[in-house]
This record gives C-alpha cells, structure tokens and sequence, in this order.
C-alpha cells in the first residue's frame, strides 16, 4: 500500500503542484476555479492563499488545507471548508490526486484522516462533497471511505461547455464515529 503525507503546503511545494495539476483529465473533474492549464503561478498563489489561511485559528478558523505527499513531493490537495450562514454546521471536502497514483487507495484514506480532524476541530455535524455524476473514481473514494449517497442533483453543473448531473455524499458525525470507531 502506497505511504503518503498530509501536511501544510510549502513555498517549496509549487513546482511539484504544478506539475501535478497541469493535466485535463483532473481539471475536467473539478470546478472552474480549478485552472487548466495550471501554472507555477497558478501554484505559488494557491499555496500563499492556504499558507495565509493556515495561521488563522480558534473560532476564527474555517478550513483545512493540505498537501498530500507521495515519494516526497506534493502530489495532490485536499480540504474541508465549513460553510455559512444557514449551512455553519456542515463543511465541505475537495480533493484531487496526481493521476500516476489513482486506484491506489491514497486518496479514501487521505479522506478518513482529513476527515477526522475536521469533526475534531470544528463544531459541524456534517461533511460533504459534490462530485460529477459520472466520475466514478471520486464517486468510489468517498464511498470507500464511508460516506453515504444522498442523490443526484441532475443536470446542476456547467464544465468544459456541457452541462453535467452531480452527487451529494455526506458523512455525518455520529455516523463517523460508529464506522470509524473515533472520537469525535
């Protein structure tokens, strides 16, 4: 089973990012603010934003950013966002990976961990995530990882000129716990 790392990103991080990033069949699973081609500017500004945001904590904080490293570079991203208004007890997830290491069980258990420290940190009782109703593998990913299907919202996206139907997972806090078998 593949090692790999979840930690902050790194000034250092933006030509391996780059490199990772820079492929179509990742950006076409992702939403528009997900660039392609991506740059190393591309780059060095998504890692200043996460760095900038990192240092916010207590009540003010709201996300968690990492890098996910394998063979010693970055090689994928992967968040928790909690949400507002209405929505302040739910949080959201996104997640991408290099494709040279799909179908390798990194990402599902990089879920699991980001996961459970998300529900240790903040005061949410829900995780979810939204991805395109035909990316299986994301679709896999996250029920892999014990979230539950929640439906489809049909033709809810516009990417790449076409409209697409996407997918609400959620897990849930107490639901975790039980699968898990974590405190949180």
């Amino acid at each position: 089973m593949k090692e790999f790392v979840l930690r902050g990103w790194r000034i250092e991080d933006a030509k391996s990012l780059a490199r990772a990033a820079d492929n179509p069949a990742i950006a076409q699973n992702l939403r528009n603010t997900f660039p392609n081609p991506y740059t190393l500017e591309d780059a060095a500004w998504f890692i200043n934003d996460c760095i900038s945001n990192d240092h916010v904590s207590g009540a003010g904080r709201k996300q968690l950013n990492y890098a996910i490293e394998v063979d010693g570079r970055a090689a994928g991203g992967i968040g928790v966002n909690v949400k507002e208004d209405v929505y302040e007890k739910s949080a959201e997830l996104g997640y991408w990976l290099a494709q040279e290491y799909w179908r390798q069980n990194i990402m599902s258990r990089a879920v699991v961990r980001i996961c459970e420290e998300a529900f240790e940190t903040f005061d949410i009782v829900r995780i979810f995530a939204e991805p395109f109703a035909d990316n299986a593998g994301s679709r896999g990913v996250l029920e892999k990882a014990g979230f539950t299907y929640e439906g489809m919202m049909r033709d809810g996206v516009y990417k790449g000129g076409k409209i697409h139907s996407y997918c609400m997972y959620s897990a849930l806090r107490g639901e975790w716990k039980e699968r898990h078998g974590k405190k949180v």
